[in-house]
């Protein structure tokens, strides 16, 4: 009980803070913006083109779950890992710039319990900033051209797939939690840089830094014989969701390196912040 009470007031004190709702915001505005967009004879001209040169038929496949996707696909990974990285490089480096850390540490409760409720509502907030994205992704395409036909494409992924309304819309929900599993590596990263003796921006730039340079290395074509030991390779993942059959031992062997990550950074996380003097 005092855990559970511990936990809700970390997630009260961290839905308090304003910087927490700019990712709902910022991607109700991005959708929005898209809906708008997508209605001009210029954007439909460019769906159908894309969508026809590789044959999938505009009429079918120009609909809701197709916009869903591509929102969740293409803006997510970028915007999403900000705003998460941003929450989590903040949970536990702000209490200490701040000062409440060693008001809260006063109280007889220890250092590995205070991690654990700040690492839990990290985690907590990048589950539902997914599932609020993917949600009202699908809401707004529904509202604007109905649910379609699911036309997913990555060619940097080599996935191309077409499905109809009900299944696609099946594997559109079975992915989202998929995806939240992949940003917990950012969670659990940007929440080792928030336990070592940084500001909070540096925590989050710094995570931010490591993800796009991995990311960057993972995109050119002369290192693809080291693309297992980037992390952002494994954390696409979840688009194998997309694939006809989903391979099931592809996705466990990627979550299995992913964990072994998240369980890296938090233990270093949680060591170095067990050895700092927060006195002075």
């Amino acid at each position: 009980m005092l855990f559970l009470r511990q936990f809700s007031a970390e997630l009260l004190k961290m839905f308090a803070r304003k910087r927490t709702w700019i990712g709902f915001v910022a991607f109700v505005a991005l959708e929005l913006l898209v809906l708008m967009l997508s209605q001009t004879d210029k954007a439909k001209r460019g769906f159908r083109a894309f969508l026809e040169s590789h044959g999938a038929m505009f009429d079918e496949y120009f609909g809701g779950l197709t916009l869903a996707f591509n929102m969740m696909a293409l803006t997510v990974a970028l915007l999403g890992a900000i705003f998460v990285a941003l929450v989590a490089g903040d949970i536990v480096s702000k209490e200490v710039e701040d000062g409440t850390m060693r008001m809260t540490l006063s109280r007889p409760v220890s250092r590995l319990r205070v991690l654990g409720v700040k690492l839990l509502a990290a985690l907590l907030y990048c589950f539902v900033l997914i599932a609020f994205i993917g949600i009202t992704a699908l809401l707004t395409g529904l509202a604007w051209q109905g649910l379609g036909s699911l036309c997913a494409l990555i060619p940097e992924e080599k996935l191309l797939a077409f499905y109809p309304p009900r299944e696609g819309l099946v594997r559109y929900f079975i992915a989202m939690p998929c995806f939240g599993l992949s940003f917990c590596t950012i969670v659990s990263l940007a929440f080792m840089l928030s336990c070592c003796n940084m500001k909070p921006a540096s925590a989050t730039i710094v995570c931010l830094a490591v993800l796009f340079v991995d990311r960057i290395l993972d995109f050119w074509p002369q290192f693809a014989s080291f693309k297992p030991w980037f992390m952002t390779s494994h954390m696409v993942t979840w688009l194998n969701v997309f694939r006809s059959p989903v391979p099931l031992s592809k996705m466990a062997e990627d979550y299995l390196y992913l964990f072994g990550l998240n369980a890296t950074f938090i233990l270093i996380g949680c060591t170095v912040f067990l050895r700092r003097d927060l006195k002075s």
